[in-house]
């Protein structure tokens, strides 16, 4: 049991409503309004706001960006609101892991980058701004997204451990817990990135782009 006391069903309730909230295929949905037909037919195939760019429509993207990011901050924060910040930590998670494998799909989604972050957000400024910056500052440096995104995930350990004060008043009796979730994290990200980081060695990934057929790091 990770829980020292209290009942597992706002746990249970929380986390499935993070992952179907977090399985919404915003990408898909949006594209298909759009009349641009499945997007898992453009481009990379990815449902991600960086292949919906690659319509030429960036209203588009961006909304599909922003949807994405909100469904991990909205799980993430209701579940804090109804049941407590470690609730809102796991809720969060399963709206990255119902991203990344949406049971609508087949299991497979996107990449995790943008709902991961909107996750964050949620639960942790600080350690949002420190992906963000890291993110940037990544980016900018090799105009590549994808190094920004696994960039900002690579620092997700450090940053766990430096600002999880919450996670030491939590109700889950593992120790550094919010540490170890932050390495699965950036362990998924890494491996679901992990053909941008073959073009990153060959020298072969595209630079960043807001045209069509850009940069492939899908969120």
């Amino acid at each position: 049991m990770i829980l020292e006391n209290g009942s597992l069903i706002p746990w249970f309730l929380s986390v499935s409503g993070g992952y179907l909230l977090g399985a919404v295929p915003f990408g898909l949905v949006l594209t298909w309004l759009a009349g641009y037909g499945d997007i898992r037919k453009i481009g990379s195939g990815n449902i991600g706001a960086t292949n919906v760019l690659r319509t030429g429509n960036r209203l588009l993207a961006l909304g599909v960006l922003i949807l994405d990011v909100g469904k991990g901050g909205l799980a993430a924060a209701l579940a804090w609101w109804f049941v407590g910040w470690d609730a809102g930590v796991f809720a969060g998670t399963a709206a990255f892991v119902g991203h990344l494998y949406p049971v609508w799909l087949g299991f497979r989604g996107g990449k995790g980058v943008a709902t991961g972050l909107g996750t964050f957000a949620a639960i942790s400024w600080p350690v949002f701004i420190g992906m963000a910056l890291v993110w940037l500052a990544a980016a900018a440096l090799t105009r590549r997204s994808s190094a920004g995104a696994l960039g900002a995930f690579m620092a997700l350990p450090l940053l766990t451990a430096v600002f999880g004060g919450r996670a030491t008043e939590s109700a889950i009796a593992v120790p550094y817990w919010f540490v170890i979730l932050g390495f699965a994290l950036a362990a998924v990200v890494w491996y679901k990135h992990r053909a941008n980081v073959a073009r990153l060695i060959q020298g072969t990934e595209p630079a960043i782009s807001f045209s069509s057929g850009s940069d492939e790091a899908e969120s």
